[in-house]
């Protein structure tokens, strides 16, 4: 979240503008209807809202979903993930830019610490609770991270995941010059330590995977804008207040928080999932890729819908 955007005098919405956790678990047991197995809990930074554990465990009970993941800045893991792992969280993403404090910093706007983020991934893995790491990656910034970042991780059998630095909202000035391709971070991989591919493990895996030769793990390369994958696309996204966005890239969203506070029942919401999903045609990353749409438009922010 750029400071020069949400700093200290930002107008942030009053509590009862969001989604509560009976209206979230009305919203996503529609969805477990729908089709959807898998859950994943974003920010802004998840770990801040009071009682996160008592609504994962809520989550688990659903029929039909099998998998809970969180994204998480790790800032406050090490004091949480005891409690996490006992409601029945499946898994941990953390956002790590830099092991260099000066580079994270200038990545994270200031706010955090490498040995804190590395203190909760530690935690994590001490609990049994499986962790990947993503990195982004902006060309000028932090790309002479990227070996010291595989290095660290490499030995430890996390999975280190590079994404290619992306036009979501409008605040994170970006342009194309600020790309550090996948192929780019994979050459300066390879330069390092010898990698083979690797098969997805599911349709719609937006990572593309490799592993190294020595049998030590992997790493995953997100290629949004060098490489879409928008004909794969399987995810939905809920912001805190209520709206459902049926892209990354996304310039409006449907409000279900006004249909769920109106008295709709599951079954009109299961309904109204169907009929967006059924409809819908996003394509920005392809488009864009193709100069076929304007990059300047308006978009909503990562950091209203987590990514």
């Amino acid at each position: 979240m750029p400071a020069d955007v949400f700093g200290p005098d930002f107008a942030f919405l009053p509590r009862r503008e969001l989604l509560d956790f009976r209206e979230l678990l009305v919203l996503i047991r529609a969805f477990a209807r729908a089709g959807v197995t898998k859950i994943r809990l974003t920010g802004g930074e998840p770990l801040l809202r009071p009682k996160l554990p008592e609504l994962i465990a809520a989550i688990r009970a659903i029929p039909g979903i099998e998998e809970i993941a969180l994204t998480t800045n790790a800032m406050l893991l090490k004091k949480h993930v005891g409690a996490l792992k006992g409601a029945g969280l499946s898994r941990i993403n953390v956002s790590l830019d830099a092991l260099s404090e000066d580079v994270f910093g200038v990545m994270s706007g200031g706010r955090g610490s490498v040995s804190r983020v590395l203190e909760g991934i530690d935690s994590a893995g001490e609990a049994g609770v499986p962790v990947k790491v993503n990195m982004v990656v902006e060309k000028g910034v932090n790309e002479q991270e990227i070996l010291p970042m595989a290095a660290y991780f490499k030995p430890r059998g996390v999975t280190l995941r590079f994404i290619e630095f992306m036009d979501v909202g409008s605040t994170n000035d970006w342009n194309r010059e600020k790309v550090f391709s996948s192929h780019e971070i994979l050459q300066t991989l390879r330069n390092e330590w010898p990698l083979r591919a690797v098969s997805p493990s599911y349709r719609g895996e937006v990572a593309k995977r490799w592993a190294y030769d020595d049998g030590s793990g992997e790493i995953g390369i997100i290629s949004s804008i060098s490489d879409p994958f928008c004909g794969d696309c399987s995810r939905a996204r809920i912001s805190a207040d209520g709206k459902l966005y049926t892209c990354l890239f996304a310039s409006f969203g449907y409000d279900f928080k006004k249909w769920i506070r109106s008295g709709e029942s599951e079954d009109e919401l299961f309904s109204r999932i169907c009929g967006i999903w059924s409809a819908r045609d996003d394509r920005y990353s392809e488009l864009r890729s193709a100069g076929r749409i304007q990059e300047t438009e308006p978009k909503v922010e990562m950091s209203y819908i987590g990514g």
